[in-house]
């Protein structure tokens, strides 16, 4: 059993100072201290490490504490440094720093377009802003989403362009529990975006490209065709790009769920499954030629170039570049002869790539990447001693049930906080996934060989479909089980953080044999569910409107108590992808079912009432008959797109607040702005200020 004391401390230095560091990214972006008081505390710690290391040895030891707190000082004030220099808003030349009112600017296209239902999409660097009779040059990258039309298709990677539609910031949709969006973008550092229609942009002749990333371009693409032109079925070619390159625009949307509900989407999420067979692999051919004395050099070189340029090509994401840089430090060490401490080893790929990019804590997965391979590291051992086979097909059986199952302990509270889900049989569908997987990704790979063979591309393409389609059968039958996933559960930020120190303190008591480690586990448990308990006692107490933000679609839910009853349009009420992107996350954090009566609230046609609030809804032309005292009325909400002005309204109601509804158009919402602020009427836009709730 392994003890964790000054001896294995002393192993792990990267854990040292990966935890003053994590500590000082986490202070500067929550607690914003000013650069200067981050620059003071460095060098105050800097002058007081310098002094103790020039003293005495006798006095020196006396002193290593104070040495050593200097040390975690710095590397506290470096993770802050970190943070802000990462920001692009505190770069002068960012773009948001200039005025781009009416004002041309020249941008370079960073990325392929990429085809969204109504539009085409892409990345863009700001280059300049006209300033005066001048281009002034700029930094920022903004999200363009051009017209479907004839003129957007030629653009490419690298071409240039002059737009003279304003900027517009990136919002949320202020959806109860959603996702957001908003930070997400500004931790890649896009503050802002723009919708171009043909006359809005010009296109510059020639193209300015980085060689690299244009060789990874034309490279993903040669592997996308080679797949569009073996792999037979549309599903099953959406899962081999996934599955290879992490290119996820073709794949099934029901499909992905599927794989979500059962616990198996990191098989199409690229991650260090892939890059761990991929290492296997390579380690298998390079076996008989172990004798050989170039081996020696030869062997780091090729593992290295080859899982960076399958990581390059997968799109660097934070949960590959964590399996590339442990498997680089691994290959190092094993080449230099010194066997690699795997704790020292994670917090060292930790440390590089926070140092790199600080924004990647935050990532998602990044932190199930590095929370899967700690648990595995943990628990896995203790957990496959649990039971002894002699047969050996059986132990390997258990060897790899228990790797699933030892993942799961410290990846469980963040699947429950994020996905607000848990697969009941993850362990089912990942016995039989993830072997399956690696059998693709092999015939993946032998068919980018063959490609050029007649004969051997054709069936190795077939073979790769065949499996694939065995394995979305399994993948959504599995699914279809009435038990296949527990959904709808709420844990809070508190209650993630607690449930982890109740895992910590468990295991302590499990592997360790320490009471107190119960004991301690226990209380955290305790306060798990008090937590719960008071949430589920104020979501009792609810009784709220709810008028979504879902892009030209209707969406009310009235909620009483732990229920909630929907309103709106019909195409919202069937589609569950909707409805698990836009409405889910609210109704799961309110803790409310469906229902189809609310005993505290009244609902007729176009009529919400409750014990506080008065709520009418116009969704089409209303003819009112002239009345002698306003009808009072708290909210009313137009919706639909109805013809009929603000004027008759006023002049029939007495009505405190209008909602304009996302289900109007936009040119319609601006004439009744226009006419609420003449008759001084306050209003709010759900499409430009977010959802909007109400107590009634």
């Amino acid at each position: 059993m392994r003890h964790y004391g000054k001896q294995f401390w002393r192993s792990v230095p990267f854990i040292r100072l990966l935890i003053p560091l994590t500590a000082g990214i986490l202070a500067k972006q929550y607690a914003g201290f000013s650069f200067w008081i981050i620059n003071a505390i460095a060098v105050l710690s800097f002058i007081i490490f310098c002094v103790v290391n020039y003293l005495p040895i006798a006095r020196k030891y006396q002193l290593r504490w104070l040495s050593g707190l200097c040390t975690n000082l710095l590397m506290f004030c470096f993770g802050a440094a970190l943070i802000y220099f990462q920001n692009i808003e505190h770069d002068s030349q960012w773009i948001g720093h200039h005025s781009t009112n009416n004002k041309p600017i020249l941008v370079t296209l960073q990325e392929p377009l990429a085809e969204k239902t109504n539009s085409l999409k892409a990345l863009a660097r700001v280059e300049s802003v006209m300033a005066g009779e001048q281009w002034k040059t700029v930094k920022g990258k903004i999200l363009i989403y051009f017209k479907k039309d004839s003129t957007a298709f030629p653009l490419q990677y690298g071409s240039q362009l002059i737009i003279t539609k304003k900027l517009q910031p990136i919002t949320n949709s202020g959806n109860p529990g959603s996702f957001d969006y908003k930070q997400y973008c500004a931790f890649q550092n896009i503050h802002f975006q723009v919708y171009l229609q043909p006359n809005d942009y010009r296109i510059l002749p020639g193209l300015k490209q980085n060689l690299l990333t244009k060789f990874l371009i034309n490279a993903r693409n040669s592997v996308l065709s080679i797949f569009r032109k073996w792999v037979p079925g549309q599903k099953e070619t959406g899962v081999a790009e996934a599955l290879l390159i992490g290119y996820r625009d073709d794949l099934d949307k029901d499909l992905v769920q599927s794989y979500s509900n059962t616990g198996v989407v990191h098989i199409i999420a690229i991650s260090g499954l892939h890059l761990g067979m991929i290492y296997g692999l390579l380690i298998l051919l390079l076996k008989p030629f172990r004798k050989q004395k170039w081996i020696r050099v030869a062997k780091p070189l090729i593992i290295l170039s080859v899982l960076w340029g399958f990581s390059l090509l997968a799109g660097v994401a934070a949960s590959i570049l964590r399996s590339a840089v442990m498997f680089s430090f691994i290959v190092m060490g094993e080449s230099l002869g010194r066997r690699t401490n795997i704790y020292n080893t994670l917090a060292a790929s930790a440390f590089c790539l926070l140092v790199f990019n600080p924004y990647f804590f935050w990532d998602v997965g990044f932190q199930l990447s590095y929370a899967a391979v700690l648990s595995i590291v943990l628990f896995m051992k203790p957990i496959y001693r649990l039971i002894y086979f002699e047969n050996k097909l059986l132990n390997a059986i258990w060897q790899l049930n228990a790797v699933t199952l030892s993942a799961q302990v410290l990846t469980l509270p963040l699947i429950l906080y994020y996905f607000h889900q848990f697969p009941n049989l993850f362990l089912f569908t990942n016995f039989v996934a993830v072997p399956l997987s690696g059998f693709i990704l092999y015939g993946e790979l032998l068919l980018l060989i063959v490609s050029a063979i007649p004969f051997l591309n054709l069936y190795t393409g077939r073979c790769i479909s065949f499996l694939i389609a065995q394995m979305d059968g399994i993948i959504e039958r599995t699914d279809r089980l009435p038990f296949a996933v527990t959904d709808n559960i709420g844990v809070s930020l508190a209650q993630t953080v607690l449930l982890y120190f109740a895992i910590g303190y468990l295991a302590w008591w499990v592997m360790q044999k320490k009471k107190s480690g119960l004991i301690t586990a226990l209380i955290f448990i305790s306060a798990f569910f008090l937590l719960h308990g008071v949430t589920v006692f104020k979501q009792q107490q609810q009784h709220t409107l709810i008028i979504y933000n879902i892009p030209k679609h209707s969406a009310i839910d009235v909620m009483e108590g732990n229920t909630y009853r929907f309103l709106g349009d019909s195409e919202l009420a069937i589609s569950k992808s909707l409805q698990r992107f836009y409405l889910m996350p609210s109704r799961v954090m309110h803790g409310v079912g469906e229902t189809d009566s609310l005993p505290g609230t009244v609902i007729t046609n176009r009529l919400i009432a409750g014990n506080q609030k008065t709520v009418l809804i116009v969704d089409k032309p209303i003819h009112f008959p002239p009345v002698q005292q306003k009808i009072p009325v708290d909210l009313i909400i137009l919706s639909g797109n109805p013809k009929i002005y603000l004027s008759r309204l006023f002049a029939v109601f007495d009505c405190k607040q209008y909602i304009f509804d996302s289900s109007n158009p936009l040119w319609k919402i601006r004439y009744w702005k226009k006419d609420a602020d003449n008759l001084h009427l306050r209003h709010h836009t759900i499409s430009e200020q977010g959802a909007f709730e109400v107590a009634l």
